[in-house]
């Protein structure tokens, strides 16, 4: 077999040859080019430093024990969960706000979906770091001092020191109440796939979300009676010029959440209606025609066949909000980036420490994206 640089499958192996050799060239050039400028400077390489001890303090450690004695490597860890709780809650908080506004806006009542509209196109406008350093301002120069502390609700403090608010002391009952709902989960979900089979099979369907609700929520409460239903709070109380006791948000935690939350969600808003308006309105007629109110026709009729175009756009703004938290930096919130920083100030170990910051970041959007995509296809029409 006689071949030609004509031949369009041959155009294109060498085509992807030429890619693949050009990129590895420029890694190899990249790689080769800094690993002489470290040692012309005689900059240490490589991971040995994590071992080292870091020797400065962070100031939130919520579910890592740290102190300034401990490893650059466990610091980083403090950043990384840090990182994860704020876009975990980010995520949480955003979506079910999210979802609100953009049903808003779909109101027949015009105020309503005027407000809402007003703060899709306030909020999408107003760069995000502007509002982060406007709620760190708001919270930290606007509230009192802890003496005169602002208290809405009993034990709930306001204070430019941070939020404090009581939480149920420590007590058996509670893990016994997280393995009871735990328990109720994997029910709940068993429940939920035989429910779809039984539809599928007989075209009845039981009161699925009446039923999930008391797995979930039943399992614990018993759980709860049957320890010996504690009752015994942690209070926040004031000690010297500040509280102790009870939870505490600290300022930068409270503002960057509040900003990731609310910047994140206007986008979210618009997702959610979009996807909403992309169904026929034949869909909302043959629901009333079936009997069922405007509420259960979004929610049983209109939302389902609207998820197949929410999710995925709604995967973009959570890897958004993700990434968007290493913002942090700006306004003091010790998350991985802002803990890398100082780590390389330390140890000149730059290169390594913006590799490891890719590296998370990198995880942790992948992570987002497969559970999504997974989503994604459960939810997608499949022909039978």
């Amino acid at each position: 077999m006689k071949l030609s640089f004509s031949d369009p499958r041959l155009r294109a192996l060498v085509y992807q040859a030429a890619a693949i050799a050009t990129a590895l060239f420029v890694a190899w050039y990249l790689i080769s080019n800094t690993l002489a400028n470290l040692e012309a400077r005689r900059i240490a390489s490589g991971l040995g430093f994590l071992g080292r001890e870091a020797g400065f303090a962070i100031g939130e450690t919520t579910f890592i024990a740290y102190s300034a004695a401990d490893t650059y490597f466990r610091a980083l860890a403090v950043g990384v969960a840090n990182t994860f709780r704020v876009a975990l809650i980010g995520i949480v908080a955003a979506t079910v706000l999210g979802t609100m506004i953009g049903l808003a806006r779909l109101s027949h009542n015009w105020l309503l979906a005027k407000l809402a509209a007003g703060y899709v196109e306030f909020i999408r406008n107003v760069p995000l770091l502007v509002q982060l350093f406007l709620w760190y301002v708001l919270i930290t120069e606007n509230l009192p001092l802890p003496r005169q502390a602002l208290e809405p609700l009993p034990g709930v403090y306001l204070t430019n020191r941070g939020v404090f608010f009581p939480v149920p002391a420590a007590h058996p009952a509670y893990a016994w109440m997280f393995a009871a709902f735990l328990g109720g989960v994997a029910a709940a979900l068993l429940f939920a796939w035989w429910a779809a089979r039984r539809q599928a099979l007989s075209g009845r369907r039981p009161p699925v979300l009446e039923i999930v609700l008391a797995l979930v929520l039943v399992a614990p409460a018993l759980a709860y009676f049957i320890a010996g239903a504690p009752t015994e709070l942690d209070v926040p109380r004031l000690v010297g010029f500040n509280f102790t006791g009870g939870v505490a948000l600290t300022p930068e935690f409270t503002a960057l959440t509040l900003g990731l939350v609310i910047y994140t969600a206007a986008f979210i808003a618009e997702i959610v209606r979009a996807g909403i308006v992309a169904i026929q309105y034949g869909q909302f007629e043959a629901s009333y025609a079936l009997g069922l109110r405007r509420g259960l026709a979004m929610r049983l009729v209109v939302l389902p066949q609207a998820l197949r175009v929410i999710v995925p756009p709604m995967t973009s703004q959570y890897l958004n909000l993700t990434k968007n938290s290493s913002l942090a930096v700006a306004i003091g919130y010790p998350d991985l980036v802002s803990i890398a920083n100082t780590t390389m100030n330390q140890t000149g170990q730059a290169v390594e420490g913006i590799a490891i910051i890719m590296a998370v970041y990198l995880t942790i959007s992948l992570s987002i994206s497969a559970f999504m995509n997974w989503y994604n296809a459960r939810i997608a029409l499949k022909e039978r």
